[in-house]
């Protein structure tokens, strides 16, 4: 007897239909499951059939065969036990089971009979609707990002007795339902931290407003204690809201990771991911033998905090060069070529040299020239190009630091973040993907970006002087006219430019 039944593979950040077949025959009684199977797949027989006999139900004891098709694509992972066993109990039992042709079915069994979470509920759930099914089984840890998915029902269940007797329709169960939008707007956006606490450091301040305002990459450099780490992880409190359509793609990267759960089911605020500098390449971008997302991925619509930028390897670091001008990143291997979305804001921080207190004017530095440009070197040139924004963050007074007043809140800065942000929306409406300035492309910062005589003259200067290339040229000018948004102006003037300079003048004052 044969049975079919229709589970997924997850693949990048999409899934595919993967169709089970089991069929007994003649011969000594064994399992071979065929199909590019991996080791996890492949040692399935032993967890099925033990679940089977501890769930009070029958498996053959013939020769049984399970293919996995299509059979050119390699499975991975535990995510086929469920779907495995029902059909194996489907042929013993020598029954059909009436809603087997409409689910998809995705699970990984204990041996007891009970089912475990699996990665990517969420992108199954989009594919079985996009294959026109009806419903997917998948374990209850699950349910509740798969639900999320308009147009199919959700059904999670506890054990494989429990799925079984759905199937056979000698049980009921009750569909997860859950709307998005209402999710989504429910989401609470407190926060612990508040810019409000850090005292001083205005110049910084200003330049992370502009950072997010136009969705710009930034470099903080200062010594030790400055508050560069302090100023970073305030940052998520000022980004603006993602959109419904951005979170339901940011939890599909989360679940494809396995990173959601019952407790936090959907992405609802912008990721703000923050790497330790021993990660590697694969880590940072993604990759393995079937590519992964990596952590440029996870920070999709939101903010990759890089800490000890120069302490990162510098394979490491060059890696960030084509997913920075892009925002994806493709990666090839034996098995395929996937592509990863990255749309994400870099933010960096970093000592001016190993000791930390280079050009403090209370603490001496005890780095002699040479370890200095090493340790400078560490950052490569064209990386720094990609880096619009650099910034100091000097050492924090005394006086400021004891000083009873606190600094402007989060909510304000925000506000004006969200504000800049609605005007580049209406600039770029019904052109693409562009969206905020930083992803002005050539003929739109000719466009958009059109400066007058006074202020001409002052870039040509600053290219002269400072030696800055042509991709420096372009950012400054999308750097000036996120100022200008924030200024409420409509034009850029040359002190919108002159800031935008300031702000590009650190790398070749370091690294000449």
């Amino acid at each position: 007897m044969l049975t079919r039944v229709f589970s997924a593979a997850v693949q990048g950040v999409e899934a595919i239909e993967v169709e089970v077949e089991v069929n007994t025959g003649r011969g000594n009684p064994s399992v071979i499951v065929v199909g590019l199977p991996d080791a996890a797949v492949r040692e399935s027989k032993d967890r099925v059939t033990t679940a089977i006999s501890n769930s009070g139900l029958r498996w053959p004891r013939e020769r049984t065969t399970i293919n996995l098709a299509p059979a050119d694509i390699k499975k991975e992972g535990p995510s086929f036990d469920l779907p495995i066993a029902i059909g194996m109990v489907a042929t013993a039992e020598r029954t059909d089971l009436p809603r087997l042709e409409r689910c998809y079915v995705v699970g990984e069994l204990a041996l007891t009979g009970e089912i475990r979470p699996v990665k990517g509920a969420l992108p199954i759930a989009v594919e079985a609707r996009d294959r026109g099914k009806k419903a997917v089984i998948l374990p209850a840890a699950n349910a509740a990002e798969a639900s999320i998915v308009e147009g199919i029902e959700v059904y999670g269940v506890k054990n494989l007795r429990e799925a079984y007797e759905f199937l056979a329709r000698k049980k009921d169960l009750v569909p997860l339902r859950t709307n998005a939008a209402e999710l989504f707007q429910a989401a609470s956006g407190s926060s612990d931290v508040d810019f409000s606490e850090v005292k001083g450091q205005h110049q910084v301040k200003r330049a992370i407003e502009v950072a997010i305002a136009g969705s710009h990459n930034l470099l903080l450099l200062g010594p030790p204690g400055s508050g560069k780490s302090m100023l970073a992880k305030r940052i998520s409190t000022i980004i603006p809201p993602m959109t419904l359509d951005e979170a339901i793609e940011t939890t599909r990267i989360h679940s494809v990771c396995g990173l959601l759960g019952e407790s936090c089911a959907f992405v609802s605020r912008r990721p703000f991911r923050s790497p330790h500098h021993t990660i590697s390449d694969i880590g940072l971008i993604g990759g393995s033998t079937n590519p992964t997302p990596g952590e440029i991925s996870i920070a999709h619509n939101g903010v990759l905090f890089l800490d000890e930028l120069p302490e990162f390897k510098r394979s490491t670091l060059e890696v960030l060069r084509q997913p920075l001008e892009d925002r994806w990143v493709s990666i090839s291997r034996a098995a395929g070529t996937m592509t990863f979305p990255a749309n994400f804001v870099l933010i960096a921080a970093m000592n001016p040299c190993p000791c930390g207190f280079f050009g403090d004017p209370k603490r001496e530095c005890r780095c002699s020239p040479g370890q200095i440009e090493r340790y400078r070197n560490r950052i490569s040139g064209p990386l720094l190009d990609r880096i619009d924004i650099h910034v100091e963050a000097p050492a924090v007074a005394f006086q400021e630091l004891s000083g009873g007043s606190a600094g402007e809140t989060s909510a304000a800065i925000r506000d004006r973040v969200i504000q800049a942000r609605e005007v580049q929306r209406e600039r770029f409406e019904g052109l693409g993907k562009t969206g905020v300035n930083s992803r002005m492309t050539h003929s739109q910062i000719k466009t958009f970006c059109a400066l007058d005589s006074t202020s001409t003259e002052m870039l040509r200067h600053a290219m002269e002087d400072l030696q800055l290339s042509a991709r420096a040229y372009d950012r400054i000018l999308k750097v000036s006219r996120t100022i200008a948004d924030l200024a409420g102006s409509e034009s850029i003037s040359s002190d919108h430019i002159g800031e935008a300079i300031q702000y590009r003048a650190l790398d070749r004052r370091l690294w000449v």
